[in-house]
């Protein structure tokens, strides 16, 4: 029998790893099915899409759509799904005052994951973002609690000023990221930001820790490699792809209700080939 506590020591070693040069790609999964497609394409490690996952279960894209304990579930079994790293989409922490983070932190550990991320954002419009002392207090929390665990996994801090619309969204983002290198979180990352200087300057300030970059969009100036000549070690992608799962199903869908036909139908994967995936996941 495998041991749990081994094949997450063996994931964030591999993660550590991606993480010490080169750039590599983190897709997210949505469900188990989408995770073994992954896997089998090659990708090294994968992370959870807090989006695509409510998205599956009728809910919204908010910080309080989606209960704690399901969303440790859903974690729980995406690992499960795959020997790769698992980076986990663990949103604020679900707590707002760093005790309740530390202790959410040490739940998602439990789950075998390689890697989780806390983010900044409130889910309040009246105050989109934590305060900066609290938002570094709760990073600072959750590396306690990694520490306290004796389980390396890797703490990623997220800025979200670019998704909250923040004004002048970069020299936030900058000063919030650094402060949270400084309080012990191993990669930094702002959703959100798209240009190649910005980019370039989070890398900088930071260096020589990893940076996370998200390209949920088509964009020609965020190319694996251009991102990697700019010093970026992970891209990530969000709940792009379950989105566009998403795109082709409601395309069918509505031709079915407009017109009738079922021509929609020619651009599915075959059943076979989809059987076959599942059926070799080990």
């Amino acid at each position: 029998m495998n041991d749990p506590n081994s094949n997450q020591s063996s994931a964030i070693a591999t993660f550590r790893a991606l993480h010490a040069s080169g750039c590599f790609v983190l897709p997210n999964p949505w469900d188990i099915g989408s995770a073994i497609y992954l896997r089998r394409l090659g990708f090294k490690a994968l992370a959870t899409t807090s989006a695509g996952f409510a998205f599956s279960q009728g809910l919204p894209d908010s910080v309080s759509a989606v209960p704690r304990d399901f969303m440790l579930a859903h974690i729980r079994e995406v690992v499960a799904a795959t020997p790769l790293p698992v980076n986990a989409d663990f949103q604020t922490g679900f707590a707002d005052e760093p005790e309740g983070v530390a202790a959410n932190v040490a739940l998602c550990i439990a789950t075998g994951v390689a890697g989780l991320s806390i983010e900044d954002a409130t889910g309040s419009n009246a105050a989109p973002l934590y305060d900066l002392a609290l938002a570094v207090d709760r990073i600072r929390a959750a590396r306690a609690a990694i520490d306290a665990s004796g389980i390396p996994v890797v703490l990623t801090a997220r800025c979200e000023a670019w998704l909250v619309g923040q004004a002048d969204p970069a020299r936030v983002a900058l000063e919030r990221l650094v402060a949270f290198a400084e309080a012990g979180a191993d990669c930094l990352f702002a959703p959100g930001v798209r240009e190649p200087d910005d980019i370039a300057s989070i890398v900088t300030a930071v260096s020589p820790k990893p940076v996370n970059v998200l390209v949920s969009a088509p964009n020609p100036a965020l190319s694996v490699s251009r991102l990697a000549d700019l010093g970026v070690r992970r891209i990530s992608v969000g709940s792009a792809l379950a989105r566009v799962a998403w795109g082709a199903f409601m395309r069918a869908a509505q031709s079915i209700a407009e017109t009738g036909s079922f021509d929609a139908f020619a651009g599915a994967a075959p059943f076979s080939e989809i059987n076959e995936v599942i059926l070799s996941r080990s």
